[in-house]
Protein backbone atom coordinates (compact mmCIF):
# COMPACT_ATOMS: atom_id res chain seq x y z
CA UNK A 1 0.00 0.00 0.00
CA UNK A 2 2.34 2.87 -1.09
CA UNK A 3 0.93 6.22 -0.29
CA UNK A 4 0.52 8.70 -3.62
CA UNK A 5 2.42 11.77 -2.87
CA UNK A 6 0.81 15.33 -2.78
CA UNK A 7 1.62 18.22 -5.26
CA UNK A 8 3.43 21.23 -4.25
CA UNK A 9 0.95 22.73 -5.95
CA UNK A 10 -2.06 21.56 -3.70
CA UNK A 11 -1.93 24.81 -1.85
CA UNK A 12 -4.05 25.30 1.38
CA UNK A 13 -5.86 28.79 1.03
CA UNK A 14 -8.85 27.39 -0.78
CA UNK A 15 -8.99 24.97 2.20
CA UNK A 16 -8.58 28.38 4.77
CA UNK A 17 -11.77 29.61 2.98
CA UNK A 18 -13.75 26.81 3.71
CA UNK A 19 -12.72 26.62 7.36
CA UNK A 20 -13.64 30.37 7.91
CA UNK A 21 -16.85 29.83 6.57
CA UNK A 22 -17.70 26.75 8.56
CA UNK A 23 -15.99 27.89 11.81
CA UNK A 24 -18.46 30.84 11.05
CA UNK A 25 -21.70 29.01 10.22
CA UNK A 26 -20.97 26.44 13.64
CA UNK A 27 -20.62 30.56 15.69
CA UNK A 28 -23.95 31.54 14.03
CA UNK A 29 -25.60 28.37 15.32
CA UNK A 30 -24.77 28.16 18.71
CA UNK A 31 -25.38 31.96 18.85
CA UNK A 32 -29.12 30.73 18.92
CA UNK A 33 -28.47 28.67 22.53
CA UNK A 34 -26.59 31.36 24.20
CA UNK A 35 -25.52 35.07 23.55
CA UNK A 36 -23.02 34.57 25.87
CA UNK A 37 -20.24 33.60 23.01
CA UNK A 38 -20.35 37.63 22.05
CA UNK A 39 -17.33 38.62 23.57
CA UNK A 40 -13.58 38.87 22.71
CA UNK A 41 -12.89 35.30 23.38
CA UNK A 42 -14.61 34.38 19.99
CA UNK A 43 -11.49 35.72 17.89
CA UNK A 44 -8.71 34.12 18.90
CA UNK A 45 -10.62 31.02 19.14
CA UNK A 46 -12.26 31.24 15.66
CA UNK A 47 -8.54 32.07 14.67
CA UNK A 48 -7.38 28.89 16.24
CA UNK A 49 -10.60 26.58 14.93
CA UNK A 50 -9.82 28.31 11.18
CA UNK A 51 -5.93 27.98 11.28
CA UNK A 52 -6.19 24.38 12.72
CA UNK A 53 -9.11 23.27 10.73
CA UNK A 54 -7.46 23.65 7.39
CA UNK A 55 -5.47 20.75 7.93
CA UNK A 56 -8.81 18.66 8.87
CA UNK A 57 -10.41 20.23 5.55
CA UNK A 58 -7.38 19.11 4.02
CA UNK A 59 -8.25 15.65 4.84
CA UNK A 60 -12.14 15.45 4.03
CA UNK A 61 -10.99 16.70 0.65
CA UNK A 62 -8.81 13.76 0.15
CA UNK A 63 -5.49 16.07 0.19
CA UNK A 64 -4.04 13.96 2.66
CA UNK A 65 -4.09 10.41 2.94
CA UNK A 66 -6.67 8.35 6.17
CA UNK A 67 -4.16 8.19 8.46
CA UNK A 68 -2.07 11.00 7.94
CA UNK A 69 -1.37 12.60 11.32
CA UNK A 70 -1.32 15.94 10.02
CA UNK A 71 -4.78 15.32 9.32
CA UNK A 72 -5.87 13.27 12.37
CA UNK A 73 -4.22 15.94 14.20
CA UNK A 74 -6.30 18.31 12.49
CA UNK A 75 -9.40 16.91 13.20
CA UNK A 76 -8.84 16.55 16.45
CA UNK A 77 -7.55 20.15 17.17
CA UNK A 78 -10.69 21.19 15.54
CA UNK A 79 -12.68 19.98 18.40
CA UNK A 80 -10.20 20.48 20.91
CA UNK A 81 -9.08 24.58 20.15
CA UNK A 82 -12.36 25.35 18.89
CA UNK A 83 -15.83 23.14 19.56
CA UNK A 84 -14.83 22.68 23.04
CA UNK A 85 -14.46 26.11 24.43
CA UNK A 86 -17.24 27.36 22.27
CA UNK A 87 -19.61 24.35 24.11
CA UNK A 88 -18.29 25.06 27.46
CA UNK A 89 -19.54 28.72 26.97
CA UNK A 90 -22.52 27.95 25.11
CA UNK A 91 -23.87 25.06 27.53
CA UNK A 92 -22.58 26.95 30.18
CA UNK A 93 -20.66 23.59 31.59
CA UNK A 94 -17.57 24.30 33.50
CA UNK A 95 -15.37 22.12 36.08
CA UNK A 96 -17.10 20.39 39.18
CA UNK A 97 -18.78 22.67 41.79
CA UNK A 98 -16.30 22.21 44.52
CA UNK A 99 -14.03 25.05 42.49
CA UNK A 100 -14.29 28.21 42.82
CA UNK A 101 -14.63 29.86 39.39
CA UNK A 102 -13.49 33.29 38.07
CA UNK A 103 -16.64 35.39 38.02
CA UNK A 104 -16.23 35.46 34.48
CA UNK A 105 -14.91 32.48 32.01
CA UNK A 106 -14.46 34.35 28.85
CA UNK A 107 -11.54 36.30 29.62
CA UNK A 108 -9.55 33.17 30.71
CA UNK A 109 -10.97 31.19 27.81
CA UNK A 110 -9.31 33.70 25.32
CA UNK A 111 -6.26 34.66 26.62
CA UNK A 112 -5.78 30.32 26.55
CA UNK A 113 -6.91 31.02 23.15
CA UNK A 114 -4.07 33.40 22.25
CA UNK A 115 -1.60 30.83 23.80
CA UNK A 116 -3.09 28.48 21.44
CA UNK A 117 -3.22 30.02 18.59
CA UNK A 118 0.57 30.85 19.01
CA UNK A 119 1.16 27.43 19.63
CA UNK A 120 -0.35 26.62 16.69
CA UNK A 121 1.83 28.45 14.39
CA UNK A 122 4.96 26.72 16.00
CA UNK A 123 3.78 23.51 16.06
CA UNK A 124 2.91 24.18 12.13
CA UNK A 125 6.26 26.41 11.92
CA UNK A 126 7.77 22.91 13.41
CA UNK A 127 6.25 20.32 11.30
CA UNK A 128 6.39 22.34 7.67
CA UNK A 129 3.91 24.12 6.55
CA UNK A 130 3.64 22.26 2.99
CA UNK A 131 1.85 19.37 2.72
CA UNK A 132 4.51 18.11 0.04
CA UNK A 133 7.05 15.60 0.19
CA UNK A 134 10.11 15.27 -1.32
CA UNK A 135 10.05 12.09 -3.46
CA UNK A 136 13.51 11.14 -3.75
CA UNK A 137 14.08 7.97 -1.69
CA UNK A 138 17.28 7.37 0.29
CA UNK A 139 20.36 6.24 -1.76
CA UNK A 140 20.01 3.30 1.06
CA UNK A 141 16.73 2.32 3.00
CA UNK A 142 15.61 0.23 5.37
CA UNK A 143 13.31 -2.28 6.03
CA UNK A 144 11.95 -4.85 8.37
CA UNK A 145 10.32 -8.06 6.40
CA UNK A 146 8.72 -10.82 8.18
CA UNK A 147 10.17 -14.07 8.94
CA UNK A 148 7.16 -16.90 8.28
CA UNK A 149 9.52 -19.49 10.50
CA UNK A 150 10.32 -17.58 13.03
CA UNK A 151 6.53 -16.06 13.39
CA UNK A 152 3.72 -18.41 14.39
CA UNK A 153 6.11 -20.10 17.30
CA UNK A 154 7.31 -16.36 18.74
CA UNK A 155 3.29 -14.74 18.40
CA UNK A 156 1.74 -17.61 19.91
CA UNK A 157 4.00 -17.94 22.76
CA UNK A 158 3.94 -14.11 23.30
CA UNK A 159 0.37 -15.20 22.69
CA UNK A 160 -0.26 -17.88 25.53
CA UNK A 161 2.35 -15.69 27.87
CA UNK A 162 0.03 -12.89 27.39
CA UNK A 163 -3.27 -14.77 28.57
CA UNK A 164 -1.90 -16.73 31.73
CA UNK A 165 -0.24 -13.68 32.98
CA UNK A 166 -3.75 -12.16 32.63
CA UNK A 167 -5.39 -14.80 34.16
CA UNK A 168 -3.30 -14.74 37.10
CA UNK A 169 -4.07 -11.20 37.26
CA UNK A 170 -7.82 -11.77 37.70
CA UNK A 171 -7.16 -14.41 40.25
CA UNK A 172 -4.86 -12.30 42.51
CA UNK A 173 -7.81 -10.44 43.07
CA UNK A 174 -10.35 -13.30 43.78
CA UNK A 175 -11.79 -13.24 40.56
CA UNK A 176 -13.27 -10.88 37.57
CA UNK A 177 -15.96 -9.46 40.19
CA UNK A 178 -13.36 -8.55 42.71
CA UNK A 179 -11.11 -7.15 39.69
CA UNK A 180 -13.96 -5.02 38.58
CA UNK A 181 -15.02 -4.03 41.97
CA UNK A 182 -11.35 -3.04 42.69
CA UNK A 183 -11.34 -0.30 39.22
CA UNK A 184 -14.60 0.76 40.22
CA UNK A 185 -16.00 0.98 43.77
CA UNK A 186 -16.15 4.75 44.42
CA UNK A 187 -16.98 3.97 47.95
CA UNK A 188 -13.77 5.18 49.13
CA UNK A 189 -11.87 8.02 47.07
CA UNK A 190 -8.58 5.05 46.50
CA UNK A 191 -10.84 3.49 43.63
CA UNK A 192 -8.09 1.44 41.63
CA UNK A 193 -5.34 2.02 44.12
CA UNK A 194 -4.73 -1.50 44.23
CA UNK A 195 -3.42 -1.71 40.83
CA UNK A 196 -0.54 0.51 41.83
CA UNK A 197 2.92 -0.77 40.64
CA UNK A 198 1.36 -3.51 38.35
CA UNK A 199 2.31 -1.27 34.90
CA UNK A 200 4.89 -3.58 34.20
CA UNK A 201 2.64 -6.47 34.44
CA UNK A 202 0.15 -4.57 32.08
CA UNK A 203 2.98 -4.45 29.69
CA UNK A 204 2.88 -7.83 28.57
CA UNK A 205 -0.66 -9.04 30.14
CA UNK A 206 -2.59 -6.73 28.22
CA UNK A 207 -0.84 -6.52 24.98
CA UNK A 208 -2.84 -9.89 23.95
CA UNK A 209 -5.37 -8.07 21.60
CA UNK A 210 -2.94 -5.93 19.35
CA UNK A 211 -0.93 -9.41 19.37
CA UNK A 212 -3.50 -11.18 17.92
CA UNK A 213 -4.57 -8.37 15.23
CA UNK A 214 -0.91 -8.20 14.48
CA UNK A 215 -1.38 -12.23 14.20
CA UNK A 216 -4.17 -12.18 11.96
CA UNK A 217 -2.75 -9.45 9.86
CA UNK A 218 0.34 -11.30 8.70
CA UNK A 219 -2.05 -14.80 8.15
CA UNK A 220 -4.25 -12.77 5.79
CA UNK A 221 -1.90 -12.30 3.72
CA UNK A 222 -1.98 -15.74 2.50
CA UNK A 223 -5.89 -16.04 2.29
CA UNK A 224 -7.77 -13.60 0.47
CA UNK A 225 -10.81 -14.90 2.06
CA UNK A 226 -9.96 -13.11 5.50
CA UNK A 227 -9.48 -9.77 3.83
CA UNK A 228 -12.95 -9.22 3.11
CA UNK A 229 -14.97 -6.26 4.82
CA UNK A 230 -17.65 -8.84 6.46
CA UNK A 231 -14.55 -10.99 7.92
CA UNK A 232 -12.58 -7.78 8.95
CA UNK A 233 -15.49 -6.16 11.01
CA UNK A 234 -16.09 -9.49 12.75
CA UNK A 235 -12.23 -9.26 13.70
CA UNK A 236 -13.11 -5.75 14.75
CA UNK A 237 -15.84 -7.20 17.20
CA UNK A 238 -13.54 -9.86 18.52
CA UNK A 239 -10.57 -7.47 19.31
CA UNK A 240 -13.17 -5.33 20.74
CA UNK A 241 -14.05 -7.88 22.86
CA UNK A 242 -10.47 -9.45 23.67
CA UNK A 243 -9.62 -5.02 24.67
CA UNK A 244 -12.83 -5.13 27.90
CA UNK A 245 -11.02 -8.29 28.81
CA UNK A 246 -7.16 -7.62 29.02
CA UNK A 247 -7.43 -4.07 30.32
CA UNK A 248 -11.14 -2.26 29.76
CA UNK A 249 -12.38 -4.20 32.86
CA UNK A 250 -10.24 -1.90 35.17
CA UNK A 251 -12.10 1.33 34.11
CA UNK A 252 -9.34 2.64 31.50
CA UNK A 253 -11.01 3.50 29.00
CA UNK A 254 -7.73 4.85 26.87
CA UNK A 255 -6.88 0.93 26.54
CA UNK A 256 -9.78 -0.15 25.07
CA UNK A 257 -10.28 3.17 23.02
CA UNK A 258 -6.39 3.50 21.46
CA UNK A 259 -6.32 -0.39 21.17
CA UNK A 260 -9.20 -0.04 18.80
CA UNK A 261 -7.61 3.14 16.90
CA UNK A 262 -4.49 0.74 16.39
CA UNK A 263 -6.31 -2.06 15.22
CA UNK A 264 -7.95 0.43 12.58
CA UNK A 265 -4.60 1.67 11.80
CA UNK A 266 -3.03 -2.46 11.14
CA UNK A 267 -5.94 -3.43 9.15
CA UNK A 268 -5.39 0.11 6.93
CA UNK A 269 -1.82 -0.25 6.42
CA UNK A 270 -1.35 -4.12 6.11
CA UNK A 271 -4.76 -6.00 5.00
CA UNK A 272 -6.68 -3.08 3.18
CA UNK A 273 -7.02 0.36 3.11
CA UNK A 274 -9.76 2.21 5.50
CA UNK A 275 -11.73 5.08 3.62
CA UNK A 276 -12.52 8.59 5.25
CA UNK A 277 -16.26 7.19 5.46
CA UNK A 278 -14.79 4.74 7.94
CA UNK A 279 -12.57 6.72 10.26
CA UNK A 280 -15.38 9.16 10.51
CA UNK A 281 -17.78 6.39 11.12
CA UNK A 282 -15.61 5.01 13.84
CA UNK A 283 -15.37 7.90 15.83
CA UNK A 284 -19.44 7.68 16.00
CA UNK A 285 -19.13 4.78 17.31
CA UNK A 286 -16.33 5.81 19.53
CA UNK A 287 -18.68 8.52 21.12
CA UNK A 288 -20.97 6.23 21.95
CA UNK A 289 -18.46 3.56 23.67
CA UNK A 290 -17.04 6.45 25.60
CA UNK A 291 -20.58 7.64 27.11
CA UNK A 292 -21.63 4.14 27.70
CA UNK A 293 -18.21 3.29 29.21
CA UNK A 294 -18.50 6.28 31.68
CA UNK A 295 -21.56 4.29 33.46
CA UNK A 296 -19.13 1.75 33.85
CA UNK A 297 -15.78 3.59 35.31
CA UNK A 298 -18.23 5.13 37.99
CA UNK A 299 -20.12 2.28 39.20
CA UNK A 300 -18.85 -1.19 37.53
CA UNK A 301 -22.10 -3.54 35.89
CA UNK A 302 -24.11 -1.64 37.91
CA UNK A 303 -23.56 1.49 36.03
CA UNK A 304 -23.82 -0.26 32.76
CA UNK A 305 -27.40 -1.86 33.67
CA UNK A 306 -28.43 1.91 34.08
CA UNK A 307 -27.15 2.68 31.08
CA UNK A 308 -28.68 0.22 29.06
CA UNK A 309 -32.28 -0.75 31.01
CA UNK A 310 -32.55 1.14 33.36
CA UNK A 311 -35.23 4.35 33.38
CA UNK A 312 -34.64 7.59 31.85
CA UNK A 313 -35.30 8.90 36.20
CA UNK A 314 -32.31 6.35 36.67
CA UNK A 315 -30.34 7.67 34.31
CA UNK A 316 -31.06 11.01 35.12
CA UNK A 317 -29.85 10.58 38.91
CA UNK A 318 -26.71 8.39 37.94
CA UNK A 319 -26.10 11.44 35.71
CA UNK A 320 -26.45 14.41 38.86
CA UNK A 321 -24.85 12.16 41.19
CA UNK A 322 -22.03 10.93 39.36
CA UNK A 323 -21.66 13.95 36.45
CA UNK A 324 -21.28 11.50 33.72
CA UNK A 325 -22.77 13.13 30.79
CA UNK A 326 -22.34 13.43 27.43
CA UNK A 327 -21.37 16.85 28.06
CA UNK A 328 -18.50 15.24 30.18
CA UNK A 329 -17.36 13.15 27.55
CA UNK A 330 -16.92 16.10 25.34
CA UNK A 331 -16.12 18.68 27.15
CA UNK A 332 -13.85 16.66 29.81
CA UNK A 333 -12.63 13.34 28.35
CA UNK A 334 -11.54 14.72 24.68
CA UNK A 335 -11.42 18.84 25.92
CA UNK A 336 -9.21 20.78 28.03
CA UNK A 337 -10.35 24.01 27.60
CA UNK A 338 -12.40 24.52 31.48
CA UNK A 339 -9.23 23.19 33.16
CA UNK A 340 -6.70 25.08 31.22
CA UNK A 341 -8.71 28.03 31.78
CA UNK A 342 -9.30 27.54 35.33
CA UNK A 343 -5.18 27.09 35.65
CA UNK A 344 -4.61 30.61 33.84
CA UNK A 345 -6.70 32.29 35.97
CA UNK A 346 -5.25 31.09 39.51
CA UNK A 347 -1.63 31.33 38.67
CA UNK A 348 -1.78 34.59 36.78
CA UNK A 349 -5.03 36.32 39.15
CA UNK A 350 -3.56 39.45 40.95
CA UNK A 351 -3.16 37.72 44.23
CA UNK A 352 -1.55 34.63 43.27
CA UNK A 353 0.80 33.37 45.56
CA UNK A 354 1.58 30.50 43.23
CA UNK A 355 5.22 29.10 42.26
CA UNK A 356 6.36 27.61 39.26
CA UNK A 357 7.21 24.13 39.26
CA UNK A 358 10.05 24.84 37.16
CA UNK A 359 10.67 21.02 35.36
CA UNK A 360 9.66 19.57 39.09
CA UNK A 361 6.53 18.06 37.23
CA UNK A 362 8.51 16.53 34.16
CA UNK A 363 11.28 15.08 36.83
CA UNK A 364 8.29 13.36 38.66
CA UNK A 365 6.38 12.17 35.38
CA UNK A 366 9.88 10.66 34.30
CA UNK A 367 10.37 9.10 37.36
CA UNK A 368 7.65 6.22 36.69
CA UNK A 369 9.69 4.26 34.85
CA UNK A 370 11.61 3.37 37.87
CA UNK A 371 9.81 0.66 39.81
CA UNK A 372 8.96 1.97 43.79
CA UNK A 373 11.10 -0.87 45.28
CA UNK A 374 14.26 0.50 43.54
CA UNK A 375 13.05 4.54 44.61
CA UNK A 376 10.86 4.56 47.51
CA UNK A 377 10.66 7.62 48.08
CA UNK A 378 9.97 9.19 44.75
CA UNK A 379 9.46 13.01 44.15
CA UNK A 380 6.10 13.95 44.30
CA UNK A 381 4.04 13.69 41.22
CA UNK A 382 2.35 16.36 39.15
CA UNK A 383 -0.29 16.31 41.20
CA UNK A 384 1.15 18.89 43.91
CA UNK A 385 1.78 21.53 41.85
CA UNK A 386 -1.73 20.74 40.01
CA UNK A 387 -3.52 21.16 43.46
CA UNK A 388 -1.34 24.11 44.86
CA UNK A 389 -2.66 25.55 41.57
CA UNK A 390 -5.78 25.09 41.86
CA UNK A 391 -6.98 25.46 45.59
CA UNK A 392 -3.62 27.73 46.82
CA UNK A 393 -2.62 24.83 49.20
CA UNK A 394 0.57 24.98 50.62
CA UNK A 395 3.24 22.50 49.85
CA UNK A 396 3.97 21.35 53.73
CA UNK A 397 -0.09 20.80 53.70
CA UNK A 398 -0.17 18.56 50.81
CA UNK A 399 -1.02 14.65 51.54
CA UNK A 400 -0.76 12.23 48.66
CA UNK A 401 -3.27 10.16 50.98
CA UNK A 402 -5.57 13.12 51.49
CA UNK A 403 -5.52 15.28 48.37
CA UNK A 404 -6.35 13.41 45.13
CA UNK A 405 -6.79 14.70 41.80
CA UNK A 406 -8.17 13.03 38.72
CA UNK A 407 -7.43 15.86 36.23
CA UNK A 408 -5.16 16.07 33.05
CA UNK A 409 -3.70 19.22 32.23
CA UNK A 410 -2.69 18.51 28.71
CA UNK A 411 0.53 19.94 27.09
CA UNK A 412 -0.71 23.63 27.32
CA UNK A 413 -1.37 22.88 31.26
CA UNK A 414 1.54 21.13 32.40
CA UNK A 415 3.82 23.56 30.46
CA UNK A 416 2.08 26.42 32.53
CA UNK A 417 2.72 24.69 35.76
CA UNK A 418 6.12 24.87 35.43
CA UNK A 419 7.08 27.79 33.30
CA UNK A 420 4.00 29.61 33.28
CA UNK A 421 1.75 30.60 30.17
CA UNK A 422 3.86 32.53 28.52
CA UNK A 423 6.00 29.72 27.80
CA UNK A 424 2.52 27.32 26.43
CA UNK A 425 3.87 28.52 22.13
CA UNK A 426 6.95 27.15 23.34
CA UNK A 427 5.63 23.99 23.73
CA UNK A 428 4.01 23.03 20.75
CA UNK A 429 7.09 22.17 18.73
CA UNK A 430 6.47 19.06 20.60
CA UNK A 431 3.56 17.90 18.35
CA UNK A 432 4.86 19.87 15.23
CA UNK A 433 8.28 17.67 15.80
CA UNK A 434 6.68 14.25 16.09
CA UNK A 435 4.10 14.86 13.59
CA UNK A 436 6.72 16.04 11.06
CA UNK A 437 8.55 12.30 12.29
CA UNK A 438 5.75 10.26 12.53
CA UNK A 439 4.44 11.58 9.00
CA UNK A 440 7.97 10.80 7.13
CA UNK A 441 7.54 7.10 8.24
CA UNK A 442 4.16 6.93 6.82
CA UNK A 443 5.64 7.99 3.28
CA UNK A 444 8.80 5.93 3.67
CA UNK A 445 7.99 2.82 4.93
CA UNK A 446 6.58 0.18 2.83
CA UNK A 447 4.17 -2.47 2.90
CA UNK A 448 4.94 -5.40 3.80
CA UNK A 449 7.61 -3.48 6.07
CA UNK A 450 6.36 -4.84 9.41
CA UNK A 451 7.05 -1.78 10.98
CA UNK A 452 3.94 -0.79 9.59
CA UNK A 453 2.03 -3.02 12.15
CA UNK A 454 3.02 -0.39 15.08
CA UNK A 455 3.09 2.87 12.89
CA UNK A 456 -0.52 3.60 14.05
CA UNK A 457 0.51 3.92 17.45
CA UNK A 458 3.12 6.35 16.77
CA UNK A 459 0.39 8.20 14.87
CA UNK A 460 -1.80 7.97 17.93
CA UNK A 461 1.21 9.89 19.92
CA UNK A 462 0.62 12.87 17.33
CA UNK A 463 -2.46 13.85 18.77
CA UNK A 464 -2.43 12.33 22.57
CA UNK A 465 0.58 14.64 23.33
CA UNK A 466 -1.79 17.74 23.13
CA UNK A 467 -4.21 16.00 25.38
CA UNK A 468 -2.35 14.10 28.19
CA UNK A 469 0.61 14.90 30.66
CA UNK A 470 4.10 13.82 30.11
CA UNK A 471 3.41 11.19 32.84
CA UNK A 472 0.53 9.62 30.84
CA UNK A 473 2.21 9.61 27.54
CA UNK A 474 5.61 7.77 28.95
CA UNK A 475 2.96 5.39 30.40
CA UNK A 476 0.82 5.17 26.85
CA UNK A 477 4.39 4.49 25.49
CA UNK A 478 5.98 1.76 27.81
CA UNK A 479 2.69 0.08 28.73
CA UNK A 480 1.41 -0.29 24.81
CA UNK A 481 4.63 -0.45 22.59
CA UNK A 482 7.63 -2.37 24.50
CA UNK A 483 6.34 -5.87 23.79
CA UNK A 484 4.33 -5.39 20.58
CA UNK A 485 7.67 -3.86 19.40
CA UNK A 486 10.21 -6.42 21.18
CA UNK A 487 7.80 -9.30 19.57
CA UNK A 488 7.67 -7.80 15.97
CA UNK A 489 11.85 -7.12 16.21
CA UNK A 490 12.13 -11.14 17.01
CA UNK A 491 9.91 -11.86 13.94
CA UNK A 492 11.44 -9.71 11.27
CA UNK A 493 14.83 -9.60 9.61
CA UNK A 494 16.37 -6.10 8.87
CA UNK A 495 16.96 -5.43 5.23
CA UNK A 496 18.94 -2.98 3.20
CA UNK A 497 17.29 -1.94 0.02
CA UNK A 498 20.01 -0.89 -2.40
CA UNK A 499 19.01 1.99 -4.99
CA UNK A 500 20.68 1.83 -8.03
CA UNK A 501 21.29 5.95 -9.37
CA UNK A 502 19.80 7.12 -12.05
CA UNK A 503 22.25 6.77 -15.18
Amino acid sequence: MNYQKISSKDTSSDSIIISFFICLLIILVLLQISEQLIHWFLLPVALSGILIGTDAINWLRGRLNTFDPIGLLGLFGFHFFFLAPLLNVSLDYWLEPWYVPPSDWRPWLGCMAIFNLLGILVYRFARGNSLYLSEREPKNSKSWKINQKRTLPIICFALIFSAVLQISIYQSFGGLENYISAATDLSTKNAGSQFAGMGFLFMFSESFPVLAMIGFAIYSQKHKNLRSWPVLLIALVIFFILQILFGGLRGNRSNTLWGLFWALGIIHFWIRPISKKGIVSALVVIFFFLYLYSFFKEAGLKGIEIAIIGSQEERINFQENTGRTWESVVLDDLGRASIQAFLLYRIMRYNSDYEFAWGRTYFADVSILVPKSIWPKKPPDKYLDGIRAESGLLPEQYDPNDWISSKVYGLAGESMLNFGPFSIPFFFIVPGIITRVVRCYVFSWKFPDSRLLILPLLINLCFLCLMNDLDIIIFFIVKNGVFPGLILFAVSDREINMVKPNT
